[in-house]
């Protein structure tokens, strides 16, 4: 049982947690704290006494909500205009959580393609080191179809992770290189960074200029960066920030019309795999810029 039963000092101690649970699940950092908010505005109305665990409890309250939230934000995805992407988190892993350093936003990509029960388990699991009894009863599963679920996401995810990760120094480098060889209209660079089945995925949510379906393969994807560098309004940016974007190396500029965009690479095998392009101004808010 509890012994401290002011609300406000029994939940403080777990809401980053909760933060970063309901973001993974839900990719959005606004959305994210408006479930936290809503968990701590129940947590009040509680009899409190009779938990025993808050940070567990808690847990499966902010993972049903997550949940119930994904029924309607499924729908608002299916319109959505343009690829879609999470929210760039720019804090250092060290800084959002060490359960979840090696969650990407690469692999936050994959889960995007499971069910929400499937998510819901592997992160608890997984990510967040939770038992499937804790797990069953925060998805209203028995433990062995929790044990099914996260292995089947498990099973994407795995698939997804590169094989050869770069190290941190590795990642910014090749960061730098890309916006010196873009910035320039540089393509021979650009061809040595890039991987021959390179993919650009850029989210603008219709409220800023992108890309409006994934560019795929280096011609392609040369072509998509050559044409901006050509533009006669094209010019080089105020670097915001340089460092990981959920996980991936990344930076964050301010380019024209005032417009905040973040780029974050997966990398394998030295070469630039995947591009993600973030432009939607209402995704970007959460931002210190």
């Amino acid at each position: 049982m509890m012994t401290n039963l002011d609300p406000a000092a029994a939940f403080a101690p777990h809401r980053a947690r909760l933060a970063r649970i309901a973001y993974r699940m839900l990719g959005s950092v606004a959305e994210a704290e408006d479930i936290v908010q809503d968990s701590y505005l129940r947590w009040h109305q509680l009899d409190r006494g009779a938990v025993e665990n808050a940070g567990a409890y808690l847990a499966r309250m902010v993972t049903r909500l997550c949940l119930d939230h994904l029924k309607s934000a499924r729908v608002r995805r299916e319109t959505y205009i343009g690829p879609w992407l999470p929210e760039p988190v720019v804090a250092p892993e060290a800084d959002i959580g060490e359960e979840a350093e090696n969650l990407t936003l690469a692999l936050m990509m994959a889960l995007e393609r499971l069910s929400p029960l499937e998510r819901a388990a592997f992160l608890l699991h997984d990510v967040f080191g939770m038992g499937f009894d804790d797990v069953s009863e925060a998805i209203d599963r028995d433990p062995a179809a929790c044990r099914q679920l996260a292995a089947r996401a498990r099973t994407h995810v795995q698939a997804a992770k590169p094989r050869f990760p770069v190290s941190a120094e590795q990642g910014r480098d090749i960061a730098a290189a890309f916006f010196a060889a873009a910035r320039q209209g540089d393509l021979g660079a650009l061809r040595g960074i890039l991987a021959a089945d390179v993919i650009v995925y850029s989210d603008g949510g219709g409220k800023r200029t992108a890309a409006g379906r994934p560019v795929e393969g280096l011609e392609r994807v040369l072509h998509f960066f050559g044409s901006l560098a050509r533009k006669p309004d094209f010019a080089t940016p105020d670097i915001l920030y340089t460092g990981p974007i959920d996980g991936l190396p990344g930076y964050i500029t301010r380019e024209s019309e005032d417009t905040l965009q973040s780029m974050a690479f997966e990398i394998e095998n030295g070469r630039i795999k995947t591009i993600y392009v973030m432009r939607n101004p209402d995704k970007m808010r959460h931002l210190p810029f």
